[in-house]
């Protein structure tokens, strides 16, 4: 093989771009999560400025939670009930409002913790809602061969985004300030908006079915019956909830240098993640995922364990983007998994409950990280997390139906969902 062949099969597979409809959904969300970022690193950052505490840094993650638990559960029922082009849209309005509330606050000097909190809490809902929707349209825009690529590519642009958003905010934040930051994410925001309202329309393929409480527990069962899907929702919460230490980043940040560096910290996981995806040609060729989503959530426990114990900003930077890596592996074997193994009427409820682990399991962890700093210190609280999270996980090993998880089986059986046809650009 060729050094420029060896090269092809090494870099990121764009096959996916060639469709118009999965494109448009990658286009608007790319440019979501840049502005997206701006504010998930001003709101902490203000909270921090008006308290002087971890503690209330940590908080926000707790707020968040609830709408996320509920919203999760409840949109993903939605979105396999009605047409997931309308609700994205929908529930996009609600983070694009939020986001401007933020601004009139900031500019009009009204910012205060309870408001703030609020405002989460009202975003951590429609964020919930638009995910569970987005993630569940994949499978119907694209041919079930291509879901690990895209996945590693939507993935890939996020996690870009969270590289750039951060620096960015990092940057606003030490010039101008928290308005500059959130008046940017509303013009991005915009923009992106557009282009989830080219996407086709997308009705239910499956029978009928009313988003409520019995929705939600049929799709809780279904989950409770396959052991493969439930660990690995159960292997991501250990990693999210014990070893991510983003609750840390405002106080290491005062440590190291002030506002110029908490953007470097917030970014680092997440350009780790952009580098593993730019040479992720490997990774749909996987077939034992099982195997290989338990190795990559190791390998980001004892990288974020490693980061708590540097001592300079730039180890721990270089620290966090061999965890983020990592984690961008892991991610697209979760995902690619979850889509492809249920059935597109149960999409969006399995997506729900993606969205509850992917997005709670972090503001668990920024609640533990903060209560933990609080009570014995920064670097225990970094470092005891990342190695409980890598000990704990390497257990899933034990459990046959994880460990001997062949992904072509499920590959085969989503490839006879109906794909949305493809027109326009």
């Amino acid at each position: 093989m060729t050094p420029l062949r060896r090269l092809r099969r090494a870099a990121i597979d764009v096959e996916p771009l060639r469709h118009a409809a999965f494109r448009r959904l990658w286009l608007g969300n790319s440019l979501g999560f840049v502005g997206f970022q701006l504010t998930a690193v001003a709101v902490p950052v203000q909270v921090y400025e008006l308290s002087g505490s971890s503690f209330w840094v940590g908080m926000l993650g707790l707020v968040g939670l609830v709408p996320l638990v509920l919203f999760g559960l409840w949109g993903g029922a939605v979105a396999d009930a009605v047409d997931r082009r309308r609700l994205l849209l929908g529930s996009s309005l609600t983070l694009w409002g939020c986001t401007g509330a933020l601004l009139a606050a900031a500019l009009l000097d009204l910012a205060s913790l309870p408001l703030l909190l609020g405002l989460v809490a009202v975003q951590a809902a429609g964020f919930a809602v638009a995910s569970s929707t987005r993630g569940a349209i994949v499978p119907r825009v694209l041919p079930a061969s291509l879901v690990p690529a895209a996945n590693t590519l939507s993935f890939t642009a996020a996690n870009l985004g969270m590289v750039l958003g951060p620096l960015l905010a990092g940057l606003i934040l030490a010039r101008w300030s928290f308005a500059a930051a959130y008046a940017a994410d509303l013009t991005v925001f915009t923009i992106a908006l557009y282009a989830a309202l080219r996407l086709p329309a997308l009705p239910p393929t499956g029978p009928a079915t009313a988003p409520g409480l019995r929705s939600v527990v049929d799709g809780l069962a279904f989950i409770a019956t396959r052991p493969v899907l439930l660990l690995s929702f159960a292997v991501d919460i250990v990693a999210m909830v014990l070893a991510m230490p983003r609750a840390l980043f405002p106080e290491t940040a005062e440590q190291l240098g002030g506002r110029g560096t908490v953007g470097w910290l917030y970014a680092a996981i997440a350009a780790g993640a952009v580098l593993a995806g730019l040479s992720s040609g490997w990774v749909g060729r996987v077939r034992r995922q099982g195997v290989a989503l338990v190795a990559a959530v190791v390998a980001w426990g004892l990288a974020v364990a490693a980061a708590g114990l540097a001592g300079s900003l730039w180890a721990i930077v270089l620290l966090l983007a061999v965890a983020g890596a990592a984690d961008l592996v892991s991610a697209v074997y979760r995902q690619t998994i979850l889509q492809t193994y249920a059935p597109d009427e149960m999409r969006g409820r399995m997506q729900g409950v993606f969205i509850v682990v992917v997005a709670g399991g972090p503001r668990l962890g920024d609640l533990r990280a903060g209560a933990a700093a609080a009570a014995f210190g920064v670097t225990a609280a970094w470092v005891g997390g990342g190695l409980l999270a890598a000990a704990l996980v390497s257990l899933a090993l034990l459990v046959p139906a994880l460990r001997d998880y062949d992904a072509r089986p499920s590959l085969q059986a989503a490839g006879h969902d109906t794909v949305i046809p493809q027109s326009g650009t």
